[in-house]
């Protein structure tokens, strides 16, 4: 569920998200297959970058790929906490965070990606774990992002981020190839 029809091609190298819009147990789990290989995925996308290579803008006015790596971690952190509550609790109203805010804090300017690849490892682990456990009942239930219009249903969040993955590793990818790295 991608749309690659008038989009910025450096921006958004494999199209914007399209969710879903009924449940469909084989994407589900080429969804789970897509969030559990991200970890290798980025670590095969950032391989052998220097400090100067992976503290380069991705595009112009955009992030940096290690603030990059940091938000994936950020973003992925999140997801698993809205995959938990969406299974244990009933319509859990979730907050968003402030990504463009989260990608100026030191650890996501200064740190090395390392500890973030790390972190993406075991969180992957867990969260894929969790997401193979679920039965299509635990699929359809809700959760609220805060300010949304609607309640999103956890599959429809399992495709975002699957996507979401796919859609930044592409951005260091379409770099490289861009730069010759």
């Amino acid at each position: 569920m991608i749309n690659t029809g008038t989009v910025d091609p450096i921006r958004y190298p494999i199209g914007t998200f399209q969710a879903p819009q009924q449940f469909e147990d084989g994407k589900v789990q080429e969804w789970i297959a897509a969030i559990r290989g991200l970890p290798n995925d980025l670590r095969a996308a950032v391989f052998g970058l220097n400090d100067e290579q992976l503290n380069t803008p991705y595009r112009d006015g955009g992030w940096t790929v290690a603030q990059v790596v940091h938000h994936l971690a950020d973003a992925s952190m999140n997801a698993f906490l809205r995959t938990k509550w969406g299974v244990t609790e009933d319509d859990p109203t979730v907050k968003p965070f402030a990504e463009s805010e989260w990608a100026k804090t030191a650890d996501a300017c200064s740190l090395p990606i390392e500890p973030s690849l790390l972190l993406l490892d075991g969180l992957h682990a867990r969260w894929t774990t969790l997401l193979e456990s679920m039965t299509e009942a635990d699929f359809h239930r809700l959760i609220q992002p805060e300010g949304a219009l609607r309640p999103m249903p956890l599959y429809v969040l399992t495709a975002l981020y699957a996507w979401h993955g796919r859609h930044h590793t592409a951005q260091i990818v379409s770099l490289r190839k861009r730069k010759g790295w």
